[in-house]
């Protein structure tokens, strides 16, 4: 576990920059759901309809983006770009997040995107450099220590 009361928060550029590293990560994930989910409509319907109904591109996008960032952070707290820019996510008391406060982190990073990013710039204004949706799940980021890297002879 992590105090997360004294462990140092990521820049918002260090967040933006994991942020970017998941964003390829999460668009080729969904480039793949979607073209087998589109080869499974072309196999059922024997060929007659080859293109996906947008809802369900919207639905599979979704679940995609959602369970991606969740698995990763309930398993370990932190996804590939968080890991190459040593950041991790706790929730208030240091302990990995649940299922349920990852859900909600996803859904509330949305609402602070969609608000003209203001949910994100909130961290240069709050004492505790908190995002919104940090408030809204209960989760914060933390900055990890570099680790010593040793020399094999």
């Amino acid at each position: 576990m992590t105090d997360s009361q004294t462990s140092p928060r990521p820049s918002l550029l260090r967040h933006l920059a994991a942020m970017l590293y998941d964003t390829f990560l999460v668009i080729a994930l969904v480039a793949v759901v979607n073209a087998l989910a589109l080869a499974v409509v072309v196999r059922v319907t024997g060929g007659e309809q080859e293109v996906l109904n947008a809802h369900l591109v919207q639905l599979l996008t979704a679940v995609t983006v959602i369970g991606f960032f969740s698995l990763f952070w309930v398993k370990n707290g932190q996804t590939l770009g968080m890991q190459a820019w040593r950041i991790k996510l706790v929730d208030f008391r240091g302990a990995p997040p649940t299922f349920a406060k990852a859900v909600a982190r996803c859904c509330g990073a949305l609402l602070s995107a969609a608000c003209l990013g203001l949910g994100y710039l909130w961290c240069l204004v709050d004492r505790n450099k908190r995002y919104w949706h940090d408030y809204l799940s209960q989760t914060e980021l933390v900055l990890l220590p570099k680790t010593s890297r040793t020399k094999k002879p």
